[in-house]
């Protein structure tokens, strides 16, 4: 049955799993009780850069209830391994970026404030950090470096002695001759340069790790909450050194993820090497601070742009420049962020000929940096709606009619970029009329003049946005019907908080023709699920949700054979209908659970087998007005038009929308994980120094669906997860300046607090 028919798709059905964890039924890894367990503590380095000469831990060890104290010394004795990237980037040398050892405890140098130098393990967690106060690290502190652009210059601090300049690749993507003779005969050329924000997670589930030893077994049972249990598996047990089978991994409810809960981090490695170690259960549960210190951040982006035209506003080139700050260390998939996050979206929705991009590659000594909702895509679209604002501007254009003139058509699909994407489907200028409409444009005038009235300043921007999902393709889903009317189903993805268990309670409700309700999500376990990559790239719902359709069809093809033989007629003679095969023609009928009654229960399985990347994509815009004494910025209308293909649910829609959009809004306005460039100290350290977006910084958000079916998957489906965060900054910023009057500004430095937009207004 075609996506376009299944019954039951689309409906705002509310969230299955909401009563169970409204009322207490939660299971986070905090939760799991595990009696005896000892208790892991951290001690991490004060300094963002020096060399370990010693530790002494006698006094530790000898502390009321400590079992265990390890150093970097004694991980390496135990000859654990190093946590790799899991992707690749090649530079213009053709050889694969630089990746130093990332090893569980730093054994010679701490490369950023909070990397962990020793793990004390104690009876009660009192007596674990009381231990982990009386460990005396000999530290010879060394210059640091936290800026990108000044890890680059001569002299600088050294992070790795295996990457000279602190360059891990120089990296290049398009065609060079071609662009620069497309600036060469432009026009018209603008320009900007950002210097990115770092970006922190701040899920509302803090990591945490339990591990269970089974002495009969020599096995670990590592919980954890995670956004996929397999590459957990895979990764820590080759660090670790024991078979993969060896390492159950099971992830329970999840209290946000976003990206960083995805790599395999060292306390994960570290609780489970403690609990074989010490053949006792060992747990961890990550304090808010350890989280700013510790977990991978993201964005901190320096770049330039420039973008070309012809004398009619046709878009002829568009090309980057960048700086990408990995921090300390290679991180799990970062390789592929900052690169091949830019070359999917820097043509943006629009039909350039041309592109090309050089990004070099930077340790330094911060924090990580990793995958976070849009993984590269808002700091690029932040370019180039940006140099659409500006050339608008210049030319005396409307914003939204010179984005018109250049989008891609529809008639154009599949449409290759010249950075090597392929956008599969889309009608760009039907999502700008339609936002439009949403947003009332033709009344802004008249808003903005009341503004003035008042004698403050009202400002208008656009964001044309997209997103290419991604993710692991290893994905075998697997349905059981059972005789007592309930469904099981199990998946390789893992649901953060996003609705999984219900949207493919939908798909696989509306392939058999059943009730959701019948529907049993299992998900987060290696022993039950035989593989899959996790959840990541807004591509959940395409992966499984297109996997679960699949399996679906094997339930009702195996169940159809058993109906044949129990209505004793031919499979072709035989109808199925809402949970019913039916011999045509005749009131002779079986039901789908009562044949797993009366024969056993039917199995259905499938692995992947679409195409995981598709483009979802939106136009967005904010209405700011700007109080000129105080540099206050407040969002008063954020108007969106999107197309995710298949809307499998737009109660979850509306709810992913909303929540990315202020991601988006809380990059653009309030957040900064900022270092101090001399010390290299974190100074967003805790929730009082970086400052989330609350209800009064959001607008009610306005939206619109106006979707083509996504043509690479079954269900038609785009996905959304990441599409609002990566067009949220650069509708704000747009609407700042245009507030303001700096239309042609082409500086870029988030967040626009209320000082920094202060004196762009009194420039």
């Amino acid at each position: 049955m075609p996506y376009d028919t299944l019954p039951g798709l689309g409906q705002p059905l509310r969230r299955l799993e909401d009563p169970r964890l409204l009322t207490g039924g939660g299971r986070y890894t905090a939760n799991i009780a595990a009696p005896g367990a000892l208790h892991a503590v951290f001690v991490r380095s004060p300094y963002a850069h020096a060399r370990i000469k010693g530790a002494d831990t006698a006094a530790a060890k000898a502390s009321p209830g400590v079992r265990a104290v390890f150093t970097g010394a004694d991980i390496a004795a135990a000859g654990l391994g190093h946590n790799p990237a899991v992707v690749e980037i090649k530079g213009v040398d053709g050889k694969r970026h630089i990746e130093p050892p990332h090893l569980p405890i730093a054994p010679d140098k701490a490369r950023h404030v909070g990397e962990i130098v020793a793990m004390v393990v104690a009876d009660t967690l009192d007596q674990a950090r009381d231990g982990a106060e009386l460990v005396e690290i000999d530290y010879e502190p060394l210059d640091a470096v936290v800026a990108g652009d000044d890890a680059l210059k001569p002299g600088a601090p050294l992070v790795h002695d295996e990457a000279p300049g602190n360059l891990l690749c120089d990296w290049r993507r398009g065609d060079e001759a071609a662009t620069n003779a497309a600036f060469a005969k432009a026009a018209h050329v603008v320009r900007v340069e950002q210097r990115g924000n770092r970006i922190l997670a701040s899920y509302l589930e803090t990591r945490a790790a339990l591990a269970r030893y089974d002495s009969a077994s020599g096995v670990i049972t590592l919980v954890t909450p995670s956004q996929g249990v397999h590459l957990l598996q895979r990764i820590i047990s080759g660090i670790l050194k024991i078979p993969r089978e060896r390492l159950h991994v099971v992830t329970h409810d999840v209290g946000g993820g976003f990206g960083p809960k995805l790599p395999p981090y060292r306390e994960q490695i570290l609780v489970s090497f403690a609990a074989l170690q010490l053949q006792r259960d060992v747990r961890w549960t990550q304090e808010r601070g350890e989280h700013h210190l510790a977990d991978t951040h993201a964005r901190d982006l320096i770049a330039a742009a420039e973008l070309a035209l012809d004398a009619d506003g046709k878009f002829l080139a568009i090309r980057a420049d960048a700086i990408a700050n990995f921090g300390a260390y290679v991180s799990t998939v970062n390789p592929t962020i900052p690169t091949g996050g830019m070359a999917k979206v820097l043509t943006g929705l629009y039909d350039i000929p041309a592109a090309y991009i050089a990004m070099k590659c930077v340790f330094s000594n911060t924090a990580p940096v990793d995958a976070f909702r849009g993984a590269g895509k808002p700091e690029s679209l932040l370019m180039v709606e940006r140099l659409v604002e500006i050339a608008a501007h210049e030319l005396g254009r409307d914003p939204g009619e010179l984005r018109r003139q250049n989008f891609i058509r529809p008639d154009k699909f599949p449409y290759r970029t010249p950075l090597g994407s392929t956008y599969d489907s889309g009608d760009y200028g039907a999502l700008l009329d339609a936002v439009r409409l949403k947003a009332n444009v033709a009344g802004f005038a008249a808003r903005r003049a009341a503004s003035e009235a008042q004698g403050r300043k009202r400002g208008l921007g656009y964001s044309a946005h997209i997103h290419g999902t991604g993710g692991w393709s290893d994905e075998t889903s697997i349905i059981t019907i059972n005789g007592d009317g309930s469904i099981e189903a199990i998946t390789g993805t893992q649901s953060q908080g996003q609705g999984h268990a219900t949207v493919y309670a939908q798909v696989i409700a509306a392939t058999l023709g059943v009730d959701p309700e019948r529907v049993r999500i299992v998900q987060g376990d290696t022993l039950k699920a035989p593989r899959g990559g996790g959840t990541g790239g807004s591509s959940s719902t395409i992966i499984s949700g297109a996997t679960m359709k699949r399996a679906a069809d094997v339930v009702i093809a195996r169940a159809r054979e058993q109906a044949s033989d129990l209505l004793e007629a031919a499979p072709d003679d035989i109808d199925y209908a809402d949970g019913t095969f039916t011999i045509v023609g005749t009131d002779k009928r079986v039901g789908l659970f009562e044949i797993a009654e009366r024969r056993g229960a039917i199995e259905g399985r499938a692995d992947f087998a679409d195409k995981i990347e598709s483009w979802p994509t939106g136009v967005a815009i904010c209405e700011v007005e700007v109080d000129p004494e105080s540099g206050q910025v407040t969002i008063e209308r954020f108007s969106s038009a999107v197309d995710v293909g298949t809307v499998v649910n737009p109660l979850l829609l509306d709810g992913q929308l909303h929540g990315g959009y202020a991601a988006g809004i809380g990059g653009a306005l309030l957040e900064d994980a900022a270092y101090d460039r001399e010390s290299g100290q974190l100074l967003a350290g805790s929730l009082m120094d970086y400052a989330l977006p609350r209800a009064d910084d959001v607008p009610a958000f306005a939206q619109v669906t106006v979707s083509t079916p996504a043509p690479f998957n079954i269900l038609g489906i785009k996905g959304v997860g990441e599409l609002p965060t990566n067009g949220a900054p650069a509708a704000v910023l747009n609407a700042v300046m245009d507030a303001i009057g700096a239309g042609d500004d082409g500086r870029i430095q988030l967040p626009l607090t209320a000082e920094r937009v202060w004196r762009l207004t009194h420039r």
